[in-house]
């Protein structure tokens, strides 16, 4: 057995309240750590206690579900509950796990509750191990389990990047260039341009202002990176 999750409900509605936490007491890897109908003392009992998910619903007065979260000195894992459809939007540019809507059944819950498991689970590995071999991103309402050796280059898209990936797939996920480089390791990936990143293995030929990937890709390298791809290559050079 897995270990078990600490789990927080807030929710101004006493039923759903209700029903969640009957559904989280069904499970044997989910305790109840707490429930609240008001968002202000919500808030401050996350900012001073530590927990693992997160039931979320979005309407409420004083405070809106999202503007709690975006509070929350340390953010758990998340799932929006709500009677709501026109929030997905806002739930995945938190990193929801899920967004469930009223009423909820059990075997949705179960669904949503097995994603906050793995990704639970992938970062609990990610902290043990010092190589990581793979990434989680959120793809198509979808949480998609990425390897970096699958990578050819990263492109950004406004808000959005773009994942090439080898066989000429891509995914699409909700997340700035900056923040994709914290999670890639930085020894096998190198930001070359404002709107790319490459990984090192997939290199060819490093032109002055240009590098070529061994699919025949070609990706521009900016000023304000010639400097770096030049002392990466002399580190190559004296390898």
């Amino acid at each position: 057995m897995g270990k078990t999750l600490k789990c927080v409900i807030v929710d101004d509605e006493p039923l759903a309240a209700v029903l969640i936490k009957n559904y989280i007491e069904a499970s044997p890897d989910l305790e109840v750590s707490g429930v609240f109908e008001d968002a202000i003392a919500a808030l401050e009992y996350l900012n001073s206690s530590k927990i693992d998910l997160l039931f979320l619903d979005i309407n409420m007065p004083d405070m809106t579900g999202i503007e709690l979260f975006k509070s929350l000195r340390h953010k758990p894992m998340l799932i929006f509950t709500t009677a709501y459809k026109n929030f997905a939007f806002e739930g995945f540019e938190l990193e929801a796990i899920d967004y469930l809507l009223k009423p909820i059944d059990y075997l949705r819950f179960k669904k949503a509750v097995s994603k906050a498991k793995e990704s639970h689970r992938y970062q609990n590995e990610k902290q043990v191990h010092e190589l990581v071999e793979s990434i989680f991103v959120y793809s198509e309402y979808k949480l998609i389990k990425v390897d970096f050796s699958d990578i050819l280059f990263i492109e950004s898209l406004e808000d959005y990047v773009k994942i090439h990936l080898k066989d000429e797939k891509m995914i699409l996920t909700l997340m700035p260039l900056k923040k994709m480089m914290e999670k890639l390791p930085a020894e096998h990936f190198q930001r070359i341009h404002r709107s790319f990143i490459v990984s090192i293995k997939k290199i060819k030929v490093i032109h002055k202002r240009k590098i070529e990937l061994i699919t025949g890709d070609i990706l521009p390298v900016s000023n304000s990176y010639t400097a770096l791809m030049n002392e990466w290559k002399k580190g190559r050079q004296n390898a």
